[in-house]
């Protein structure tokens, strides 16, 4: 493992034990909390982040033909198959995959998307809030502006605005400038809601309303 890959599992080991964290600290009914995640609950994230951490990539191919090459089955197949009956259970196995470095075939800095966004997904259903590296935001953002919605990423909900965030130096695209932290652009590009203040601009509205399409 080269240099560069070791600093982004360190991250990702950080986030997820960091989650671990917070999720020991919820109460029973917490886990039934709606996410931005259309039809997953906050037992549903939690299982899917255990199936993707033990992710390779042959078992993604293999997952990929069961589910018939649609992406939303095969999330569906991998919550079934690690979201235990008891939620302290589920716990248990995520606690269990905290530095795994398995991963599908896909660039690595989608494990960092991957711990940040289902993170700030789950707490922000159950009303806890995150302590990100804003340079790790930061890349992830950049990633995901580059990359289609098609393959997870935001590229055409910024398309033909200006993304300037408030606590890092990413300053991306041309046309009606959205300003937000990198966590909040990050989060917005990514398809989830935000909250009306934390972004501004002339091209807030547009953003917003994309991510609401």
């Amino acid at each position: 493992m080269n240099s560069r890959h070791a600093a982004v599992w360190t991250v990702v080991h950080h986030e997820r034990a960091a989650l671990v964290r917070s999720l020991e600290t919820l109460a029973p009914e917490q886990w039934n909390a709606p996410t931005a995640c259309p039809g997953w609950d906050v037992h549903d994230v939690v299982a899917h982040l255990v199936d993707t951490a033990k992710t390779t990539r042959l078992r993604f191919v293999r997952d990929m033909v069961t589910a018939h090459f649609d992406f939303d089955r095969q999330n569906a197949l991998g919550i079934a198959r690690e979201r235990c009956e008891d939620p302290t259970d589920t716990l248990a196995a995520f606690r269990a995959v905290v530095t795994r470095t398995s991963t599908p075939p896909a660039a690595l800095v989608t494990r960092l998307i991957e711990a940040l966004v289902h993170g700030e997904d789950i707490r922000r259903a159950v009303g806890l809030s995150g302590n990100y590296p804003v340079e790790h935001v930061a890349a992830a953002l950049k990633f995901q502006l580059r990359t289609t919605v098609k393959l997870g990423g935001g590229r055409e909900r910024a398309s033909g605005l200006r993304l300037v965030t408030s606590d890092a130096s990413v300053d991306s695209g041309a046309g009606a400038e959205v300003c937000g932290t990198a966590l909040a652009l990050l989060l917005a590009v990514s398809g989830r809601p935000v909250a009306p203040d934390e972004l501004t601009g002339p091209g807030a509205g547009t953003l917003v309303e994309r991510v609401a399409s």
